[in-house]
């Protein structure tokens, strides 16, 4: 599984042209899932996000987390993620789980996250747009191998 957190002073995502999510200060996480994937991983993966230590603290440092800011986390499955553009322009998305295989595994990840912090979706499997305002350059990339 392969996140990429960005700290966000809002976030919008839309679903099909519709409005469908919102979040105010906290994280926008991109989820991508691997085709070697458990739930297992899931639940690791929401209790590394609940632990980050991004944001600042009074002193400018990076040494709060998103339950000492009283933040929102918007959670978007990405399977572009796990895009292989080795060797190649045309991207190919060999190691991303399938639809059938990935939605269980990203529904953990969200379950897992909603039972201690509010959290909003996207839509799993359709087009979004994601309008957002990042809090500076804020932008972490995880993998759990």
């Amino acid at each position: 599984m392969k996140i990429v957190v960005q700290k966000v002073k809002k976030c919008i995502l839309y679903s099909n042209g519709e409005k469908f999510s919102e979040i105010k200060n906290g994280m926008l996480v991109l989820v991508g899932v691997n085709t070697d994937d458990t739930k297992q991983q899931a639940v690791k993966m929401a209790q590394k996000i609940l632990k980050l230590r991004i944001f600042d603290d009074e002193n400018g440092k990076t040494n709060k987390s998103i339950f000492d800011i009283g933040g929102e986390i918007m959670v978007v499955s990405n399977f572009t993620l796990y895009a292989n553009l080795k060797g190649t322009n045309r991207p190919d998305f060999i190691k991303a789980a399938r639809p059938e295989n990935a939605e269980p595994i990203y529904n953990e990840l969200v379950s897992e996250l909603k039972k201690q912090v509010t959290t909003a979706t996207g839509v799993f499997h359709t087009y979004m747009e994601i309008e957002m305002l990042a809090d500076g350059p804020g932008t972490y990339i995880y993998e759990e191998i």
